[in-house]
């Protein structure tokens, strides 16, 4: 029986994902726009063989988020493709809108990068609609779910026209008839959609070698799900259950059958959050003293958004009233949130106070302990089928990533379960990926 290998992909933060990481270091401007700080991390993920760096992004203006902790204050695209001379073999995942901007620009922004960094770009579809993005973008109306999926997939239908309008054998160089780009040979986009619209041919070839970007994706809601299956190569969810994860797997790749797609052309890539030491005591001490950094007012008050449920008037040591979180909330997604945190709280015998430092902010599993431990956890979900891998945040940057590296990637390649070296120069081929997918049944055509 082949062993399958384990995907890792680093959501690259600023600091680290615990909100008092830049407490702990010395304070500097490089964590919002420091390149030579971003590429160390960068070249640390890749000797560690990581598939790809994926750059979370919150398209807006200043916010809270950025005033109380350090957040990246560079454009992700850019940003990737300065990295991508900094390294050789990593994948470079990049979030954009697919309901804000412009299909073509996205369509050739991601395009230049796949080729700029030799076949290692992707792009991270995201559909968030967060006020401090509309008022930033001068957007008033809040779209609703059915329909801000069906912009969704107008965009990327569109951007997946235009990366297959100029194919590589459209590029003839033939010197003699003085043609360069023989235009028969060419597809035109011409879309005309309820939101987006878009026609012509994209200027260079929509992927390194003529194949498609890596699309990621992500969301939890049943529609996120089946936009997911039809277009998404990867998938980042928040899973924090074993049981709830696979349940999710098994959904999303069932759905990508349905498309006419093999479920192994879906990877299911769910966050997790990593505190390492050289014992439990030791993880559990780096964690504890962390937490000690945070004030608890704020906490409460985010546990309560996360829930969309006011626990204040509950003693923190005591444990959460699930009978009354039971309901549904605002929306679907919110929903799933919701019941992944109680259901964990509820299997873990967790009190209110712990919960507050159970990764609220990032909403992935929290796993604390020694590399042997923590690669034990990932083969153990990979091996029933809850994962195919996952997206790695670490607590404090750079060291936690150093642990990482060392001791959890070195652990699993000893195991058999992870590469030693890159097989191949592509993110699409080291992710086990195959060409790219014709359109998605249902996908809008160009005329």
């Amino acid at each position: 029986m082949t062993t399958k290998q384990i995907r890792l992909t680093l959501n690259l933060q600023s600091t680290g994902r615990h909100d008092a990481a830049w407490k702990t270091v010395p304070a500097t401007s490089d964590w919002i726009d420091g390149i030579d700080y971003f590429a160390s991390i960068a070249k640390l993920a890749e000797r560690g063989r990581f598939d790809a760096i994926f750059i979370a992004d919150r398209l807006g203006g200043l916010d809270k988020t950025g005033r109380d902790r350090p957040w990246r204050g560079l454009d992700p695209t850019v940003l990737l493709a300065a990295l991508a001379r900094e390294t050789s073999h990593i994948g470079l995942a990049s979030t954009n809108p697919a309901i804000h901007g412009n299909p073509f620009l996205l369509a050739r922004q991601i395009s230049s990068l796949d080729h700029v960094s030799h076949g290692r770009a992707a792009w991270n579809i995201i559909t968030s609609q967060e006020p401090n993005t509309l008022r930033a973008l001068g957007k008033e109306e809040v779209l609703d779910a059915e329909t801000r999926y069906r912009a969704a997939d107008e965009f990327v239908s569109i951007v997946d026209a235009f990366w297959r309008s100029l194919p590589p054998e459209a590029v003839v160089g033939d010197a003699d008839a003085d043609v360069y780009i023989d235009e028969e040979l060419t597809r035109p986009v011409d879309i005309r959609g309820e939101h987006f619209r878009g026609a012509g041919v994209l200027p260079l070839v929509g992927g390194y070698r003529g194949r498609r970007p890596v699309l990621f994706q992500a969301g939890t809601s049943r529609a996120s799900k089946e936009f997911g299956a039809r277009w998404a190569d990867a998938l980042f969810t928040s899973q924090r259950r074993l049981d709830l994860s696979r349940a999710f797997s098994d959904e999303v790749k069932g759905l990508a059958e349905a498309n006419g797609r093999r479920r192994d052309e879906l990877l299911v890539l769910p966050g997790l959050y990593v505190i390492l030491g050289d014992t439990e005591e030791a993880a559990l001490r780096r964690k504890a003293e962390l937490d000690a950094l945070l004030e608890l007012g704020p906490l409460v008050q985010e546990l309560s958004d996360y829930l969309e449920f006011d626990v204040t008037p509950y003693p923190l040591d005591g444990e959460l009233p699930y009978e009354r979180l039971a309901g549904e909330a605002s929306s679907s997604h919110q929903t799933v949130r919701r019941h992944q945190l109680v259901a964990d709280a509820k299997a873990r015998g967790l009190t209110i106070r712990q919960l507050l430092f159970n990764n609220l902010s990032g909403g992935q599993r929290v796993l604390i302990g020694t590399p042997e431990q923590v690669a034990d956890d990932i083969e153990h979900w990979v091996d029933q089928d809850a994962a195919d891998g996952f997206t790695i945040n670490i607590d404090v940057q750079p060291s936690g990533l150093e642990a990482f590296v060392d001791g959890v990637v070195a652990e699993l390649q000893d195991r058999g379960r992870f590469r030693r070296d890159y097989e191949y120069g592509t993110l699409r081929e080291n992710l086990g990926l195959g060409a790219a997918l014709p359109a998605p049944a249902g996908a809008l055509a160009g005329a």
